[in-house]
């Protein structure tokens, strides 16, 4: 599901809000959580999951064309952990 999709999907299962304000919230709602993680915050969704930032070391890499030694800088990516409703449901759905 992309961004649009969401907003479509949320505006057609609340009629009384108009789109461009279901717009508004979802775009809202992911800045928030951008700016909680580029602060080092933990995002925690109660059932679905929790967003943290995970630090990786400087190493050394490789060049997969070269094979020639790359120095890889220290960086901070995002992390996502479902939570535990989450993962029951999917897990249902195999069953």
């Amino acid at each position: 599901m992309t961004k649009s999709e969401l907003i479509l999907r949320l505006a057609e299962l609340n009629p009384h809000l108009y789109q461009r304000d279901v717009e508004r919230i979802v775009t809202t709602i992911f800045e928030e959580v951008i700016e909680a993680l580029a602060r080092g915050d933990r995002v925690e969704l109660r059932g679905f999951g929790a967003f943290s930032v995970k630090e990786r070391d400087p190493r050394v890499g490789r060049n997969p064309r070269t094979g020639e030694a790359v120095k890889v800088e220290r960086k901070r990516t995002p992390f996502f952990k479902t939570g535990k409703q989450l993962r029951e449901r999917l897990n249902a759905a195999e069953s």
